[in-house]
């Protein structure tokens, strides 16, 4: 999948398109249009939210102009919906929605809690960093990669609503590569906030130290 040849996966179709309001805890609301689909490739029920003039960035970046800001989102419960300061999930995701509203594009939902481990096997990653992992140490410990994310359906999403071509908001650059390889061209990363807190701060430093993401922790 990592190949130097970009690989273009198969066709994913959309099954539903609804339009749903947002509000977050902070006030802030917006209105996505929440698309679903038939034949992801990896089964799951993965969404990709429309945000802003989403329309109007699809027509703009297929006239050669700027493309439309993206974020591929993974699904993090007890960030995005208990509010847990042990990452920077959930201010990310609020972050996210706003800037991509703004700018017009979308916002990637992607089932792939823990990176791509699941939710009960993320919590058993917590205990071991609590005994002094760091998270990937933890993941590889519990017999999983230390990062199982796999970007073929994101790919396959954005392909179906005519995206190829975008500015992707993101401080990891593995997301990049791997879109890149899917036939999406990343022409600009955009990097998020720092959302740096005493609980996430060893969490931020791994990330940033061992998967070289865009993360200036001295200046948040």
């Amino acid at each position: 999948m990592r190949d130097s040849q970009p690989i273009r996966p198969l066709r994913a179709h959309v099954r539903t398109r609804v339009q749903v309001p947002l509000r977050f805890a902070d006030g802030y609301a917006a209105t996505a249009a929440v698309f679903t689909f038939h034949g992801l490739a990896d089964g799951r029920e993965h969404l990709l939210l429309g945000l802003g003039d989403w329309a109007g960035a699809i027509e703009r970046g297929q006239a050669g102009g700027e493309p439309p800001l993206v974020r591929p989102h993974s699904e993090c419960l007890t960030g995005d919906v208990l509010g847990s300061e042990r990452c920077d999930c959930g201010p990310q995701l609020r972050e996210a929605v706003e800037r991509i509203t703004d700018a017009g594009g979308f916002l990637l939902y992607l089932r792939q809690e823990g990176r791509g481990i699941g939710l009960y096997e993320k919590l058993d990653a917590y205990a071991l960093q609590d005994e002094g992992l760091d998270t990937y140490a933890a993941n590889v410990a519990l017999g999983h990669g230390e990062d199982e994310r796999d970007y073929r359906a994101a790919a396959q999403m954005l392909h179906s609503v005519g995206v190829g071509r975008i500015r992707l908001l993101s401080n990891n650059p593995d997301k990049a590569s791997q879109l890149a390889a899917l036939g999406i061209e990343v022409s600009e990363r955009v990097p998020t906030g720092v959302h740096l807190s005493e609980a996430n701060a060893r969490y931020l430093a791994t990330k940033r130290d061992l998967s070289a993401h865009t993360l200036d922790l001295a200046g948040a």
